[in-house]
């Protein structure tokens, strides 16, 4: 299974810097939402928000992701207003004492994106909708030229779960990303980093075909992320919760560190940084 070793050397353009992906970067997730799914994500304060950003840059990730709309099912739909509220607060505090780092916002809302990007230095965009939750999407991250998160999702947050239905589910995943990659690039954005979208619009069937055919999207010819950190893949798999993943967790970011992943999103930064060096080091060891 050393598809690792073979994979493309791709990089980044991240706020004018050229970032290897090789090895794969670690991204912590930040949560300004009072309602993630896990509940020790949640930073509902500016020194919570400032301890997770030490803690994921002092634990070695490469990028800090912040979230400030719940995007786990049946959460609440909140207004454009609140959301840029929330990531306001957070992303001001975080600048204060990392001027530098690279950060992703977690939002399918263009205008947000431009706002963050424009008024916070964010390096990237992370659209969980692959741009159809707003049509401006693809268009505003052509215009900032800044790295592009495409993720699957069918429907909204809300309603994911009732939209289940594939044919073949790593062919229907590889089929949507040809046509939204041709799109971008013809529009003109350079950085496309793809998102299978774990957990989202997925049964837990379905995320493990996905995970068995993760490789398959090497054929994409771009950077893939995989975001599996303590999500019900897991824990409705082991009949426990996303209290009790982080060995899940670990195993499965393991299983797509080998499949090719590049990018890790992940609660759990040191664990993630760990399982990076051992999973290198064994694929390069002559």
């Amino acid at each position: 299974m050393n598809v690792a070793c073979k994979k493309p050397a791709f990089s980044i353009n991240l706020n004018g810097d050229m970032v290897a992906l090789t090895p794969p970067l670690v991204m912590g997730i930040l949560n300004v939402t009072p309602d993630s799914f896990y509940a020790e994500s949640r930073c509902k304060t500016e020194a919570a928000v400032i301890s997770r950003a030490r803690e994921i840059v002092e634990q070695g990730g490469a990028i800090i992701d912040i979230g400030a709309y719940s995007s786990r099912p049946q959460a609440e739909n909140i207004p454009e207003e609140e959301e840029m509220n929330r990531l306001s607060h957070a992303l001001s505090a975080i600048r204060a004492i990392y001027p530098d780092v690279y950060i992703s916002v977690d939002t399918f809302r263009a205008g947000i994106a431009r706002r963050c990007v424009e008024e916070f230095g964010v390096s990237m965009i992370n659209d969980i909708s692959g741009g159809e939750l707003d049509d401006k999407m693809f268009e505003t991250v052509a215009a900032l030229r800044v790295p592009y998160i495409l993720m699957h999702m069918r429907g909204t947050p809300q309603t994911m779960q009732d939209y289940t239905n594939y044919d073949d589910i790593v062919a229907d995943l590889l089929m949507y990303f040809s046509k939204k990659t041709e799109k971008l690039r013809l529009m003109g954005v350079n950085d496309i980093i793809i998102d299978p979208g774990f957990g989202f619009s997925k049964t837990l069937d379905d995320n493990y075909l996905l995970m068995n055919g993760l490789s398959e999207f090497r054929t994409l010819r771009l950077p893939v992320l995989a975001g599996i950190s303590r999500k019900s893949m897991i824990y409705k798999l082991l009949g426990t919760s996303p209290e009790e993943s982080l060995n899940g967790t670990t195993v499965l970011n393991t299983l797509a560190l080998l499949s090719g992943a590049d990018i890790l999103r992940v609660h759990d930064v040191r664990e993630a940084v760990e399982t990076v060096k051992i999973v290198t080091k064994t694929l390069t060891a002559r």
